[in-house]
Order: structure tokens, then sequence, then C-alpha cells
């Protein structure tokens, strides 16, 4: 078999095994309940400099920790302007879970996580500075969900975005 072809077929293998790693995800946030979110914040509009907001914000004493909401790599743990402290980990069906406005990161890039695995503590970094301490939770897809898609605003950026609410319910 050409070198080509081994190449293609391990992407082919290592693709279809990442969508078969089930993810069966967890709330985040230790101890907090249905009543600590908001289940009408994801998708709206309007939020601030993101125009939307595409995830949920779950509310908690500041220090509470995170857990990994499923298994998965951490691709980064670091710190950028709008969600402050972050960590960002690829888990299964080749998703991001995206953790944001951290008090302190407990995890390295490169590390692999599980469910039980403390990531880090709920904050007010980034844009939350002042608000009430809430961690910023995101489920991102790398396969686009096209018929997700529809004429809301920035309605397009929903075949990337999943809504975490619908697996927090669970």
């Amino acid at each position: 078999m050409k070198k080509r072809n081994i190449i293609l077929l391990f992407i082919l293998v290592t693709f279809v095994i990442g969508l078969l790693i089930p993810q069966n995800l967890q709330m985040p946030v230790l101890g907090a309940t249905q009543a600590d979110f908001n289940p009408k914040s994801f998708w709206y509009y309007p939020w601030g400099k993101s125009i939307t907001h595409k995830g949920v914000d779950i509310f908690a004493k500041k220090g509470t920790d995170i857990k990994s909401s499923t298994i998965g790599l951490v691709l980064f743990a670091g710190e950028i302007s709008m969600g402050g402290k972050f960590i960002l980990i690829l888990g299964p069906k080749w998703r991001l879970h995206y953790y944001a406005h951290l008090d302190q990161s407990k995890i390295s890039p490169l590390s692999f996580v599980g469910k039980k695995t403390v990531i880090a503590t709920v904050g007010t970094s980034g844009n939350a500075v002042g608000k009430a301490p809430h961690l910023h939770y995101s489920i991102y897809t790398l396969i686009p969900y096209v018929w997700k898609k529809d004429s809301d605003r920035q309605g397009w950026k929903k075949m990337f975005y999943l809504n975490p609410i619908e697996y927090l319910n669970n």
C-alpha cells in the first residue's frame, strides 16, 4: 500500500473513532442545577461585543470547582480579552468545549481529562469583571450542522454552535 493511502486510511479511521466515542455530558460546575442558569440564554440577542450569546452562563460562588463536562484533550488553557482565563477541550464527536471567565485554571494544554477532572474554578475574568461569578460554557462543532442555519442574527453560525442547555437538562 502506498504511503499516501496509509495516511488517508489513518485519517479516516481517526475521524470515525472520534465520532463513535460517546460524550455523555455532565454539568461542569460542581453542585450547580438548572436553577443556576437561564434556560433561554443560548443564542440570546443582543449580547455585547459578541452580538449573540452562543453558550450558557452557569452562576456559582467564586472559586467553585469546574469539572470537564466530557472526556477529551485540552487544546488550550490561557487568557483572552473577552473570555478572560479560558480552557478549550476537544471532546467526542469532534466538538470543542469552551470554558471561560475562570478564576484559576488547574490543567495544562495537551492533557487528557475525564469527567471527574477538576479543570478550573468559577471566576469573573475577561469581560465578566464586575459581574456575578459564572462559567461561560459553549460547545462548538468542527463538523457543520448545515440544517441548523437560520435567519436569526448571526444565524449562519448556528451550524457550528450546539446548545449546551439541551445537554445540561438531561
